[in-house]
């Protein structure tokens, strides 16, 4: 089997792994509870019921409203299809660059607070303005996050870092351990997740990524419910790749492809498991703590950097 057709495969398998992955951590989190909880195959059953749904617009909706959920869910998948999940070297190794992949990201980003904006309502403009003011102070500490795995292997390709951890010996590094717990508040950040945000609510003075699809319906608000799912999914999966790559596969045989698929739905059963247990132990803080969270996911980023200069190069 081919390289290029084994990259497409590990996009698409990402991409509808997705509402799985959704489900699975409403269904923890509804046993947490002491729930029954929907299944974990909720998530595909609403976005079927969504996708036969005639879309409703609003009168002054401009074309901005119309094509944003295509072009927030495109850039999604995009940035997902850049990140590797089972193998390691795939055609699309050159351009799997972080800062691309924090680009797509904010591609789709821009056109949702657009459409958040284009309508005129309170609520969509609202969610717009946190959405930005946060993504403002969420971007940089990933970024920094990831600098500081990528000064040991020189490069910002996922790709290399990847190879350059698998080559490097298990240790315990002060600065991994700073530039991990930065990324994992990143990511419940920018996934909209407790306690940043609460995704099952429409609470008007708490909501910011809702508030921004509140006009959305049918197939417009199935693909922005898809690409929310393939975020989520897409920064687990970047979290297993950078912090914990053993398993993944570097030759295309097929004992390599099924350890490393499995492997992986290991890890982000773990993840997801601990993302369950995150939400159901804690409540969501006040919207003027959200600064407060990001700056110091930003400082732990920091603090992975000078932890990098100052114990493991001058060792």
């Amino acid at each position: 089997m081919s390289t290029f057709l084994l990259s497409v495969l590990q996009a698409v398998l990402l991409v509808l792994f997705a509402p799985i992955a959704a489900g699975f951590v409403a269904t923890c989190k509804a046993r947490l509870q002491n729930r029954r909880g929907a299944g974990v195959l909720q998530p595909w059953r609403n976005l079927r019921k969504l996708f036969a749904k005639e879309v409703v617009l609003a009168e002054h909706a401009s074309w901005i409203f119309r094509s944003a959920p295509y072009i927030v869910f495109t850039a999604t998948v995009m940035a997902a299809s850049c990140v590797p999940a089972v193998l390691v070297d795939t055609p699309l190794s050159l351009t799997a660059d972080v800062i691309a992949l924090v680009a797509l990201l904010a591609l789709g980003r821009f056109f949702l607070a657009l459409a958040g904006m284009d309508i005129g309502t309170a609520f969509g403009g609202m969610g717009a303005s946190r959405e930005m003011t946060f993504s403002a102070l969420a971007e940089p500490a990933m970024l920094m996050s990831v600098f500081v795995l990528s000064l040991g292997a020189q490069s910002t390709n996922l790709t290399t870092m990847i190879h350059y951890t698998l080559a490097t010996s298990f240790a315990l590094q002060p600065s991994l351990a700073f530039a991990l717990a930065a990324m994992l508040m990143i990511a419940i950040a920018e996934n909209g997740r407790i306690p940043i945000d609460n995704p099952t609510t429409h609470l008007e003075l708490t909501m910011i990524h809702e508030a921004m699809i509140l006009e959305y319906s049918g197939r417009h608000l199935a693909l922005m419910e898809w690409a929310a799912m393939v975020k989520l999914t897409l920064f687990a999966t970047l979290i297993v790749d950078l912090f914990m790559p053993w398993g993944m596969a570097t030759e295309i045989s097929a004992g390599a492809i099924a350890l490393g698929l499995s492997l992986w739905i290991g890890k982000l059963i773990l993840l997801l498991l601990a993302l369950a247990l995150v939400e159901t132990g804690l409540a969501k803080m006040r919207l003027f703590q959200v600064p407060e969270y990001l700056s110091g996911a930003f400082v732990l980023a920091f603090l992975g950097l000078l932890a990098h200069y100052m114990l493991e190069i001058g060792a």
